[in-house]
């Protein structure tokens, strides 16, 4: 499924921040429609998550712009043959709820959140959540560190933890990086998909995606 959304107006002090270069066209897609095989487990649709509580409606899928989507769907195929395949924690976030991380987040773990000012990549539909699942198991497999850890264990370059772990996470970020993905420095399941910039800031409500 796919949305075309047309922007408002709105100041930079009412909403979120605008960008001129960013002039292609939003396109939504529900990532997990286009292979059966992802896993969800969208964390802020639940009180799973460093807030504490939903920030998202429950049932949210994940949505990217469709590159990304696409980009997404060929690194979990990629994976298969590991024995692996991808679990996808969030996607597109209204710049609202960016604002409401921020607000909440003690200055100095700011590193781990963006400025409502700059807007965040997932605001534009252009950064994915992942971690990986045992495709034998089903089950989630472990990594470095938790999801959502504010502290030098979720950084990529982490030497900490089991060399299993370890091992997983460069397989995920090496299937990641061959499909035009670039890690969050801070975060080890944080991807940005190549032209990002392309894409505004949005502040769409989830539930309203796909109607």
């Amino acid at each position: 499924m796919l949305l075309v959304l047309a922007l408002g107006c709105s100041s930079r002090t009412e909403g979120p921040p605008r960008d001129p270069q960013a002039t292609r066209a939003p396109d939504l897609v529900d990532v997990a429609s286009l292979d059966p095989t992802l896993e969800l487990d969208v964390r802020y649709a639940t009180a799973n998550n460093f807030v504490g509580r939903p920030v998202y409606p429950a049932g949210t899928r994940v949505w990217l712009q469709r590159p990304a989507a696409e980009a997404v769907v060929r690194a979990h195929r990629r994976l298969g043959q590991y024995g692996y395949g991808l679990v996808l924690l969030d996607g597109y976030r209204p710049w609202s709820v960016t604002r409401l991380f921020w607000e909440i987040t003690p200055p100095a773990q700011r590193a781990y959140v963006a400025d409502p000012a700059q807007g965040s990549r997932h605001n534009r539909g252009c950064a994915v959540d992942v971690t990986l699942y045992d495709r034998t198991t089903g089950r989630l497999v472990g990594m470095p560190s938790e999801y959502d850890d504010f502290s030098g264990r979720a950084h990529p370059d982490y030497e900490g933890g089991t060399p299993e772990a370890r091992a997983r996470r460069e397989l995920l970020r090496l299937a990641m990086e061959n499909e035009g993905f670039t890690v969050y420095p801070a975060e080890w399941w944080h991807y940005d998909c190549d032209g990002w910039e392309q894409w505004p800031v949005l502040d769409v409500p989830i539930e309203t995606l796909g109607r």
